[in-house]
């Protein structure tokens, strides 16, 4: 089996890539998106995350097989995201409550 070698314009165009993904980043920190802050965070590094795996691990040019690895953690991991916004979107309407209800007991 051989390697592949990939072109250093590509590394370098990657790189590019990925400074403009951190500026994106920092710049969507100071942006007041309400509930969507953590969504664009995390698909901005989603996208940086798999351009690296993609070009810097070489998953890019490796077997089918573990392409298909590869496909099966990132489902995964989207399931478990789902499962964690799904959780983090329901915690501030519970938070109000909770501080609704503890200001009636004061009262």
């Amino acid at each position: 089996m051989s390697e592949h070698i990939v072109s250093p314009k590509i590394y370098v165009g990657i790189f590019a890539s990925l400074m403009l993904l951190t500026a994106a980043t920092v710049a969507a920190a100071y942006v007041n998106l309400g509930q969507f802050n953590i969504v664009v965070a995390l698909a901005i590094a989603t996208l940086k995350a798999t351009l690296v795996v993609l070009y810097f691990m070489h998953a890019r040019y490796s077997p089918k097989r573990t392409q298909l690895v590869i496909i099966c953690a990132v489902f995964w991991l989207a399931i478990m995201l789902a499962l964690t916004l799904s959780d983090y979107s329901t915690r501030e309407r519970d938070s109000a409550r909770i501080t609704n209800a503890s200001q009636i007991r004061l009262s």
